[in-house]
């Protein structure tokens, strides 16, 4: 059970759910009641489906590079630590990529799906979380699981995109990417030293 919150925590983090809804309102601050929901289910469903190409495949990509998964794994870390750091004392998620949305026409896939939803750290986590060499079938699965939840919560938080943001404002958003922000550090702290473990041990 422990592993499995550490995963939700890790993959609520990296997708961050809450962040996404000021990118949201920005995007379809134009669009109707109808286009608003078509563009939050777009955005997820091309968000789902960029994921899962990294669970399905992203690892018989690094095969094909021979890439051993533990350098990857530290490379991964270093990765989100550093996403991390731009969460805490950077611009937060929010405000980062509330710009892009002002230098592109607004579309349910730049900056919604990617990088909002499907962030480069939740492409890595899909890969190292669905590792075909550490975990089994049974666990890859119920990983897939949490993020098909997360973005399921993700599209929801979307529809009530509009009174969530009344009650927490964007300032609220900030903060709880902040928090977030420290708990992928330390969660990517550990998977660079899991890694650097690992690839010692394989004697790469």
């Amino acid at each position: 059970m422990e592993e499995w919150i550490r995963q939700a925590v890790l993959l609520w983090a990296v997708i961050d759910p809450i962040g996404t809804i000021p990118v949201f309102i920005a995007v379809t601050k134009n669009f109707s009641p109808a286009e608003r929901r078509a563009t939050a289910i777009k955005a997820t469903v091309i968000a789902m489906f960029v994921l899962l190409f990294f669970v399905l495949l992203g690892e018989f990509l690094l095969d094909a590079m021979a890439i051993p998964l533990p350098a990857f794994q530290v490379a991964g870390g270093v990765v989100l630590f550093l996403f991390a750091l731009t969460m805490i004392f950077g611009e937060s998620k929010p405000d980062e990529e509330m710009h892009m949305v002002n230098k592109v026409s607004h579309s349910a896939v730049f900056p919604l799906a990617v990088p909002s939803i499907a962030s480069p750290g939740a492409m890595m986590a899909a890969v190292l979380l669905t590792d075909h060499n550490r975990f089994s079938i049974a666990h890859q699965l119920i990983t897939t699981s949490i993020i098909v939840a997360i973005l399921i919560i993700t599209l929801v938080l979307m529809l009530l995109a509009q009174p969530i943001q009344r009650l927490i404002g964007e300032t609220g958003a900030s903060v709880v990417s902040r928090v977030m922000g420290l708990l992928l550090a330390a969660v990517a702290m550990h998977a660079m030293l899991s890694g650097i473990k690992q690839y010692f041990l394989l004697g790469l």
